[in-house]
């Protein structure tokens, strides 16, 4: 058997549009071992598919068939601490965990590149499933089946405040929201913007984070399915955040907020029990090692 540990992420951080990424501290763990029938179970009561629906055993097959080795099944059990459908990487966390535990089981043919293309192509774009296997802050792209990526050191004066909300929103109805075509001055608005991120979060010209995270492309668009959302992310900023964002596809928000500000969770907790009682405040730092995977 072997246990697999994933890391949530946080996609997009406003300009960067499926394109960049950063690994938080809160995992997913999923034990996987061969079978003779597909068994699924989940630690944790949430439901998940246990048939060959499942995205782990879905992900661990393909593996196998890229692999050319037959599957009779597999066991997997599920302890997932990453909110489904929240904007915070669930399904690139099972994806992930699917593809490195099924290498693992195998031997490891797959080298680390070829995973991280397996699980972008799986996914459709890089910006979870790249920073979930790397960990850390990642710039990636997805071109003809190969990811082109950069885990980029980021400053660590910066610490994550994340709202999640108590209600889900699925990728599908947040993409759906989104325009079939956008303007070329929108275009140059978030390419400016997503740069500015990539070389404020690694110099530490932490000033250019509120403008950084600005966006034309997605966040517009997906407020309107959010409850709250914007006055949320107003909130965050008002408290003192450098720069706040819908974190994937949403609902979640995420707050970048200065390590050495001891005091900001408290008052975002605070904000959440006056004004936004279907929402809280969590702090997650940024996870450097991103998946594992050992025997047990």
């Amino acid at each position: 058997m072997v246990r697999v540990t994933v890391p949530a992420t946080s996609a997009n951080m406003g300009s960067g549009y499926d394109s960049i990424g950063i690994a938080l501290e809160l995992y997913n763990v999923i034990d996987l071992e061969e079978s003779d029938r597909i068994d699924i179970s989940d630690k944790n009561g949430q439901f998940v598919p246990k048939d060959a629906r499942n995205l782990i055993y879905q992900c661990a097959k393909r593996v196998y068939d890229e692999c050319g080795k037959p599957l009779s099944g597999l066991r997997i059990v599920e302890d997932c601490a990453i909110p489904q459908t929240r904007g915070l990487g669930s399904s690139s966390a099972c994806t992930v965990a699917g593809i490195l535990g099924a290498n693992a089981l195998l031997g490891d043919p797959l080298d680390r590149q070829a995973v991280i293309d397996l699980a972008a192509t799986i996914e459709g774009h890089p910006d979870n499933s790249t920073p979930a296997i790397l960990g850390g802050f990642c710039v990636a792209l997805l071109e003809n089946g190969h990811v082109h990526q950069v885990r980029v050191p980021m400053h660590s004066a910066i610490d994550f405040i994340v709202f999640i909300p108590d209600f889900k929103l699925s990728t599908e109805k947040a993409r759906a929201a989104l325009p079939k075509t956008i303007a070329h001055h929108d275009a140059v608005y978030n390419l400016a913007r997503a740069a500015l991120l990539a070389g404020s979060l690694t110099t530490g010209q932490l000033e250019n984070l509120d403008v950084a995270t600005g966006d034309c492309l997605h966040q517009p668009y997906r407020f309107g399915l959010i409850e709250n959302g914007e006055d949320v992310v107003r909130g965050a900023k008002e408290l003192g955040a450098l720069g706040a964002y819908i974190s994937g596809a949403g609902p979640s928000i995420v707050a970048m907020v200065y390590k050495g500000d001891r005091d900001y969770l408290s008052r975002a907790q605070a904000m959440c029990a006056e004004k936004y009682p279907h929402w809280k405040a969590v702090q997650l730092r940024c996870d450097e090692v991103g998946a594992t995977v050992k025997r047990i």
